[in-house]
């Protein structure tokens, strides 16, 4: 057990049962009351943001987070299997812990995952990705005078909007978070 004055933003507790990241952790002195800190922390498994002033003697979990580089291998299910890098263990990672961004894996990326006490709590994809285009429509002469889109299929299969001058058979970078074409890859 910790004091929370040991507590840095960033920090993962363990707070009524539940993981939480810490996101803003401010220390408070107002006139004629006694000093706090004020917390502004996230839930891990649902995102919801949680607020809380805590004492400055009174003590906390802080969890030991181990987070490590992780290669992904291929999809089980509801499961995402991957390797550690440098053990070559393969283990099993909920397809949820990756949220919207899962999408853009292929396999053999690296990926970063968080365990907690052999629990996974938190994975992330590479915030942009190289992908080739499998399949678009073939840009009209005089078409491109805006800056029009179109639809294009990667190969993991997802569709996004690229500009018109991109072909079938180009590599590009898309942005995981958003699902945004960045720029074409030479």
């Amino acid at each position: 057990m910790a004091k929370a004055s040991d507590v840095k933003s960033g920090n993962i507790l363990r707070f009524n049962g539940e993981l939480i990241q810490v996101e803003e952790f401010l220390h408070r002195t107002p006139g004629n009351l006694r000093a706090f800190y004020q917390a502004k922390m996230r839930n891990i498994k649902t995102g919801k943001l949680v607020e809380y002033r805590f004492r400055t003697d009174e003590e906390v979990t802080i969890c030991r987070v181990e987070t490590n580089d992780y290669q992904y291998l291929y999809e089980d299910g509801d499961f995402l299997v991957v390797m550690d890098n440098t053990s070559y263990e393969q283990f099993n990672i909920p397809r949820t812990l990756f949220g919207e961004s899962v999408k853009f894996l292929k396999e053999g990326m690296n990926v970063i995952i968080a365990f907690e006490s052999e629990e996974p709590i938190m994975a992330q994809t590479p915030s942009h990705v190289e992908l080739e285009i499998t399949y678009t429509e073939p840009a009209v002469k005089g078409d491109t005078s805006t800056n029009a889109l179109k639809y294009a299929t990667v190969e993991t299969g997802v569709e996004i909007k690229v500009p018109m001058f991109i072909n079938q058979g180009d590599k590009v970078k898309v942005d995981t978070r958003t699902g945004d074409y960045v720029e074409r890859v030479k």
